[in-house]
């Protein structure tokens, strides 16, 4: 972390990446059990939207302009969402195990919270600037 007294200097330092990495890395652990021809398709939607949750998160933090900002982190949002229906899809075609299932979509629902936080946060600056 770049933090300095506190001040958050890179995408790295905000909670919700350092959560939405922590649940990019579970995803890829979880997907590598799954069946080989799962490869191209279930395997690999799951990976990108979890990947597509903390690279957008990057790149709103990257953005100068609050309405960007948040914009990006919609996206993200959306990316999450999407990944929450695939990690059901897993659960229901027994590809996952009910502690994997649990454990994935808890850590999925926290960078939920977060991300929702630092929406209203940003939506706040746009207000007040």
């Amino acid at each position: 972390m770049n933090t300095t007294n506190g001040k958050i200097r890179s995408f790295t330092d905000l909670k919700v990446w350092q959560e939405g990495h922590i649940l990019v890395i579970s995803v890829y652990k979880i997907t590598k059990g799954f069946p080989r021809e799962e490869i191209y398709s279930l395997i690999d939607q799951m990976r990108r939207a979890a990947s597509s949750v903390t690279s957008n998160i990057a790149e709103g933090f990257g953005r100068q302009g609050y309405k960007e900002k948040i914009q990006f982190y919609y996206i993200a949002q959306g990316s999450l969402t999407e990944l929450k229906n695939h990690i059901f899809i897993a659960r229901d075609v027994g590809y996952l195990t009910k502690d994997d299932f649990l454990t994935v979509m808890a850590q999925a629902n926290l960078v939920h919270q977060i991300l929702q936080g630092l929406i209203r946060k940003s939506k706040s600056f746009l207000r007040d600037s």
